[in-house]
């Protein structure tokens, strides 16, 4: 068996991908995923685009409606690997008040 496949994010837009991809993997359309949320088709759709505006309660039971497991862990350091590979600017680089210890700013 595989190890599972990790996906670090930084901003609410790249969690919605992340949750619109893992919903089509699993074959499941946003009206599915939806009735199993209590909410309806329109409301995935929007959020799949504004994940910002998820709860955490919302989060969590998408995740495991579409297959995913969140976890949390301390950021690691950018490598030069890691900055060649995920050119543009990084969270601490976009907000001067930023330090390496406070989340980035949606």
């Amino acid at each position: 068996m595989t190890p599972p496949t990790t996906h670090p994010l930084l901003t609410a837009t790249q969690l919605g991908l992340l949750l619109r991809a893992a919903r089509k993997r699993r074959g499941l359309t946003q009206a599915e995923v939806g009735a199993r949320l209590g909410l309806s088709q329109n409301r995935v759709s929007h959020l799949e685009g504004h994940a910002d505006e998820l709860s955490v309660k919302q989060l969590l039971t998408w995740c495991a409606v579409v297959g995913l497991e969140l976890s949390v862990a301390e950021r690691q350091s950018l490598s030069s690997e890691t900055k060649m590979t995920h050119p543009g600017p990084t969270p601490a680089s976009t907000n001067s008040s930023s330090t390496p210890d406070t989340p980035p700013e949606w």
